[in-house]
């Protein structure tokens, strides 16, 4: 299938979160003890985990840092407790933005989360007033020049829903939740490797988005990325540079 162009975006995103790479750390850790709360310490009995260990891996956590962060979340060593909260809004123009935190004050969050959004022009929103406008799915993006044919074939071999390819030649690939780790495997085992590659909220439209109005979409998202207590933020703008 062909689909618009998306390579420019997740370029601009790679390259703001590289600048903000102080903060990965940070993040890697609570999902890890999340993941290891709610399903265990035992990565092959919990994808969850298996994924934010990755994570920690590929940031260049140390082993001993990612097995203290388990042993402290299935109560072998004390620690923190956090709660997962999802906050909807609006940004500019009507685009929709879903906020994924991890905190151990929701108060505080909360009134973080509200301030970014009043402060810079969205609205924050009820829960589920946005949350249906995105799926929540696999995403693995190859760059372009990748073969079209041979990831279709790999991937949807594997179990994958569907092959996008954008007008940049970039390659999607979307699978359920559930299978993200099959097909990221069998891709890889093929030779293919993706450039991104995470469980996520993908917008099933986008809004398309420049000028001032871009600039202010993206001060909003830096903001809200920014803040401690996020974990990720999804949106629905394409935002030109």
């Amino acid at each position: 299938m062909a689909g618009h162009s998306k390579w420019a975006n997740i370029q601009h995103r790679k390259g703001r979160q590289d600048e903000k790479r102080g903060k990965v750390w940070t993040r890697v850790i609570r999902e890890i003890m999340v993941a290891a709360r709610q399903g265990g310490g035992d990565l092959t009995a919990n994808p969850r985990l298996r994924l934010a260990v990755d994570k920690a891996k590929a940031a260049n956590m140390p082993a001993d840092t990612i097995k203290r962060n388990i042993d402290k979340a299935t109560g072998n060593l004390e620690g923190v407790s956090y709660e997962e909260i999802r906050y909807e809004g609006y940004g500019i123009a009507g685009a929709a933005i879903i906020v994924d935190t991890m905190t151990d004050n929701k108060v505080r969050t909360v009134a973080e989360v509200r301030h970014v959004f009043s402060k810079y022009g969205g609205n924050m929103g009820t829960e589920g007033s946005v949350a249906f406008q995105f799926r929540h799915v696999g995403q693995l993006i190859l760059a372009p020049g990748t073969s079209e044919d041979k990831v279709m074939d790999v991937a949807l071999e594997a179990g994958a829903e569907d092959v996008i390819t954008d007008d940049e030649g970039a390659i999607e690939v979307i699978t359920a939740p559930g299978d993200f780790e099959k097909v990221k495997d069998a891709l890889e085992a093929a030779g293919l490797k993706a450039e991104l590659a995470e469980v996520t909220m993908r917008p099933e439209n986008t809004i398309a988005l420049a000028g001032d109005d871009a600039a202010r979409m993206q001060k909003i998202i830096d903001m809200l990325e920014d803040l401690d207590d996020v974990q990720a933020v999804y949106h629905n703008a394409e935002i030109s540079e």
